[in-house]
Formats: C-alpha cells, sequence, structure tokens
C-alpha cells in the first residue's frame, strides 16, 4: 500500500511521465467484436467501429477491416462516443475568475495545454470539454471547446467548429453573500436584485451601442460624407453578439426564482439562454426552461453545501428529460471528470432513466449544448473518430477505460500507462 508520501511522490512522477509522452501519428483503426453503443441507433453486438483519416467509415456487425488498419480487440468490451464535460475549469492558464469588475464578456479564457489534468481526463474516457469562466461575475468570460489532443499545442486543442460560448453567473457566487470583506469594500453587485439590475442596464447599454453602429452602417452604405464612427467598446460588443445570437450564453443557476428571472431578463432584451449550468433547482422551473428553448447541465448529486443548493435532489436530471428539456452531466471538477460515465449512471437509479438515455448525457447531449453534434457525441459515419473503450458497461462498478481516441488517433491505452495501480504492484516501471 503506498503511503501518502509515497502517493504523492507517485503522482508526480506519473505526471512527468504524461508530460513527455508525443502524440501518436495519425493512423486509421477498427476496434472490433465488441459492443457498440452508438447512441445514434442502439447496441450493436459483436459489432465493429472502422476509422479511416480520422473520420468514423463504417459502424456494424459486418464490417470488412481493410489490410494495414490497427485492430483493438473489443471482445468482452463496450465501445460508446467520447465522453463530453459540458463544463469545466480544467486546465484553464492564470486563474478562472476576473475580478476586477462584474461584467466582463470581452474576458477570454486561455489554455493550460500541459496540465496532467487533460491525461487524467483522457484515462476517464473524456474526449471535449466547455472549459469556462468562473461564477464570480455576472456576466464572465468568453469560454473554449478542447478536444483533449494531450500534448499537442493549444491552438491545435480547439475544437473548431464549436460554438462560441460567455458564462454568466447568478446567486451567491456574485453577490458574494459569503465574503468576510467590508460591505463598502465589496463590488457591485451585493444583491440578487442587483443581479438583475445588472442584467438589465448592460443589454440596454448594448442595445443602445448596436444602435450607433447601424445608424453608422447605414451613413456608410449611403456615402454621407458626415458620418463618424463610433468608439470602439469590446465589452459592449461582446454584448451585441449576444444579442444578435452569435455569442451564446451559459448561465451558472441554482434557484428556480433566479432562473426564471434570467429567461424574463433575456426574453426582455431579445436573446436566449443556451444552458443553465447545474441548475439545482431546475426541476421546479423545468416547463419554463422548456418553453423559453433552454437546455440544462447538471450535477449529478451535489446539494447541500451552502444554502441555495439545499434544495438539490438526485432526481433532478431525469425530472427535467421527463419535461422534454435537453439535460447533460457535468463535472465542474478536475477529479469527478474522470468518472462522468459513473454520474450519468445516477439517472438510473435515480429516476429509472433508459440507460442509453442516460449515457446521451455525457455524450450527444453535451454536443448538442456545445454546438458540436454534427461532428461528435455518437458513433456514425462521417463523424469525428472520438471513441472509448470500456472494459465493461460503462454504468457497471467494475468498468475502466482502457483506449481513448481523438480523431483516430489513441490518446490513452490503459494497456501502456503508468497508473498508480501499477506503481503500487510493481513500481512505475511495472507492466503489471
Amino acid at each position: 500500500m503506498l503511503t501518502h508520501s509515497r502517493l504523492a511522490a507517485a503522482s508526480f512522477a506519473l505526471a512527468g511521465v504524461a508530460l513527455g509522452v508525443a502524440p501518436l501519428a495519425a493512423q486509421d483503426l477498427a476496434i472490433r467484436n465488441a459492443t457498440v453503443i452508438t447512441i445514434a441507433s442502439g447496441d450493436i453486438n459483436n459489432g465493429t467501429v472502422l476509422v479511416r483519416n480520422g473520420k468514423i467509415a463504417a459502424v456494424g456487425a459486418n464490417v470488412s477491416i481493410p489490410p494495414g488498419v490497427r485492430v483493438i480487440d473489443g471482445t468482452g468490451k463496450f465501445v460508446t462516443p467520447g465522453i463530453i464535460d459540458p463544463h469545466s475549469h480544467a486546465a484553464l492558464e492564470n486563474g478562472i475568475n476576473e475580478g476586477s469588475e462584474s461584467v466582463t464578456p470581452e474576458v477570454q479564457v486561455q489554455l493550460k495545454n500541459d496540465n496532467p489534468v487533460i491525461y487524467r481526463a483522457l484515462a476517464g474516457g473524456v474526449t471535449s470539454a466547455l472549459l469556462l469562466h468562473g461564477s464570480a461575475n455576472t456576466i464572465g468570460g468568453q469560454a473554449l471547446v478542447i478536444k483533449m489532443r494531450w500534448g499537442m499545442p493549444a491552438e491545435s486543442m480547439y475544437f473548431k467548429g464549436a460554438s462560441r460560448i460567455v458564462k454568466f453567473a447568478l446567486g451567491e457566487n456574485v453577490t458574494q453573500a459569503n465574503s468576510t470583506a467590508p460591505v463598502d469594500s465589496r463590488r457591485f453587485p451585493m444583491t440578487r436584485m442587483g443581479v438583475e439590475f445588472t442584467v438589465q442596464y448592460w443589454f440596454n447599454q448594448a442595445k443602445e451601442y448596436r444602435k450607433e453602429w447601424d445608424a453608422y452602417n447605414a451613413a456608410v452604405k449611403a456615402k454621407d460624407p458626415n458620418a463618424i464612427m463610433p468608439r470602439r467598446d469590446l465589452r459592449l460588443e461582446a454584448l451585441v453578439d449576444i444579442l444578435n445570437g452569435d455569442l451564446k450564453v451559459h448561465s451558472h443557476s441554482y434557484r428556480g426564482d433566479e432562473i426564471l428571472m434570467l429567461i424574463r431578463a433575456a426574453e426582455d432584451n431579445g436573446f436566449k439562454i443556451t444552458t443553465f449550468q447545474h441548475a439545482l433547482e431546475g426541476y421546479k422551473v423545468a416547463d419554463e426552461i422548456l418553453k423559453h428553448g433552454a437546455s440544462v447541465s447538471t450535477f449529478a448529486d451535489m446539494w447541500a453545501y451552502k444554502v441555495e443548493a439545499y434544495d438539490a435532489i438526485s432526481y433532478n436530471m431525469a425530472l427535467l428529460a421527463q419535461r422534454g428539456v435537453l439535460v447533460s452531466v457535468n463535472s465542474d471538477s478536475d477529479e469527478r471528470i474522470r468518472r462522468l460515465y459513473q454520474e450519468a449512471g445516477i439517472g438510473v437509479r435515480y429516476g429509472n432513466m433508459d440507460v442509453n438515455e442516460a449515457l446521451k448525457m455525457v455524450t450527444l447531449n453535451p454536443a448538442k449544448q456545445l454546438g458540436v453534434d454534427k461532428m461528435v457525441g455518437t458513433l456514425e459515419v462521417g463523424k469525428d473518430g472520438d471513441i472509448a473503450v470500456f472494459s465493461a458497461h460503462p454504468f457497471a462498478p467494475e468498468a475502466m477505460v482502457e483506449y481513448t481516441i481523438i480523431d483516430g488517433k489513441v490518446y490513452f491505452d490503459r494497456t501502456q500507462a503508468n497508473t498508480l495501480r501499477k506503481a503500487a504492484g510493481e513500481g512505475l516501471g511495472g507492466s503489471k
């Protein structure tokens, strides 16, 4: 058994080993004789998934594998689309909150591409994630959607074609309800009413800004020699992108009354909330969320860690789904990101969800929320070769991820990886 100090040393050593691993060259591969959970069209027993040039070329029970293609024996294994985490702060550079002001949509998060959490996420079958600004701001910064291409430059990890996303937040984090700082030194807003005022105020400013630019562009088009260009404001420009639907809103939220408030504020100003993140009381206002056209990305079973989380329940995702709301399960944690497939299974236990409907909550549904469902989220011909291979059904207690594949490249192979289990058994160089 590893002592605490040896465990820590092993963890750092493993991170060092992982940091030195170069990504595999592109290759064609096939996984055969596995139970293939396509998500799109049911399960295939003794099925094969063939990936060519980074794209899924064939899925079925009778797939011909061309010569020269690497073959992974899937006997006894289960193959799913790659897991997608729709709410993470993993691998962000220089903090996750812009603390100077409460409205900062011009700020963009930055990726720390060599953070070991990326490799650990791969060990949990995660192939993509939404990296969000923190929840200290009423209107926070712009997010990144990435693929977990471990060992690659930051720019090459960005998920091309994903939605542009900005983070809003509601509740205690924004109002700093638990702050011990003197009131006269705290940032506005400090009340929930102040949060609503802040949203309304800044979108009124954005609408005026858009009107100025529309008038200027019309004058230029009419060749008006007196046209004067308005002063460019990056903050208001980002808010106008929200009004125009070019920048999608994902909002941290807990309480039902605040969810309703933001729905009303958005509709007053002519934009939509794409996803309510967490939405722990979403089950109370599911019909209103559905009517607005929003989705929910929630915790599987997190509650009571602060007052506004007291009414959270494990049935939240099942109840929301029953009402027709698109639901995903997120980690919001560098630790839970490694076992999102188990988190999704909680919907089967609490809510009696269909197994594959629950699996959608970490595959297809988050893909839709991030605007990448035409590329990932199911195992279908033409989609990216983003795949997780499990030793057993993902909801089985003994299930482990054996391979994580992105664009047809194997980024995690448990037979080759140095793990703490190996470190405990035979040392870091062991092959047990």
